[in-house]
């Protein structure tokens, strides 16, 4: 059984991807992050990051004491080797799908998150940088669209969790201010993966916590500007 920790973010919607693909038994245990719940103790000891996802796995393929997993990438490593799926076995493959992997963490994740936090969150619109992460956002798609021009998925022509890590990513481009159109590939490959029921069933189980307020203003002050003094004191 995995415990899944989980708001419906992109990040949190790439573990229920896994998941729902797998089949493996979870139960989600949801962590309002408007409401600061990312901050509490119980959830702090298994997300030292105070960042959702996190997991607890209670049946370990070690068959010892359940293990916690935190950060989106990690977690989808540790699953992708628990089940032996949605990960290549030989080194060239698997290298390729953690190179891409890596590719959503540092890179897509990040920029398209600040996209979504000067484009929408921040209280002062600021035209430099709501640019400067539109257009990078931009370049990132560029990036996928000429890897998919000639790959089925990312990594290869197998999906993956270097596809189940990037997807959620994508799945908000007209907040963040691109045009799937002007990316035929990149939109091929978001239609296909749009299509898998797996991917539905992922996104439905998000549909329950999606009709709360995403980031309320209360929310805002927890989220945004948090120091290592503040946070420890939400």
């Amino acid at each position: 059984m995995i415990d899944l920790y989980y708001w419906p973010t992109p990040n949190g919607h790439k573990i229920t991807l896994f998941l729902e693909e797998t089949g493996l038994d979870y139960t989600i245990h949801p962590v309002d992050i408007s409401a600061g719940d990312q901050f509490e103790p119980d959830f702090l000891a298994i997300a030292p990051n105070n960042r959702i996802p996190a997991i607890i796995d209670t049946a370990p393929n070690d068959g010892d004491a359940p293990i916690s997993v935190s950060e989106s990438g990690a977690i989808l490593l540790y699953l992708a080797e628990k089940t032996g799926g949605f990960l290549p076995r030989d080194l060239r493959g698997r290298k390729t799908v953690t190179e891409w992997l890596f590719w959503q963490m540092g890179g897509l994740g990040p920029m398209a998150g600040q996209n979504h936090h000067f484009g929408v969150y921040a209280p002062e619109k600021l035209p430099y940088a709501i640019n400067r992460y539109v257009n990078e956002t931009n370049r990132l798609y560029g990036v996928l669209d000429r890897r998919l021009a000639n790959h089925r998925f990312i990594a290869c022509d197998d999906y993956t969790i270097a596809d189940m890590a990037s997807y959620p990513w994508i799945v908000p481009w007209k907040r963040q201010q691109q045009n799937l159109d002007d990316f035929p590939s990149l939109r091929r490959w978001f239609d296909e993966i749009r299509a898998r029921p797996a991917t539905v069933r992922a996104y439905a189980k998000g549909e329950p916590y999606s009709s709360r307020p995403a980031v309320t203003e209360d929310g805002k002050k927890i989220l945004f500007g948090q120091t290592a003094k503040t946070a420890a004191h939400v």
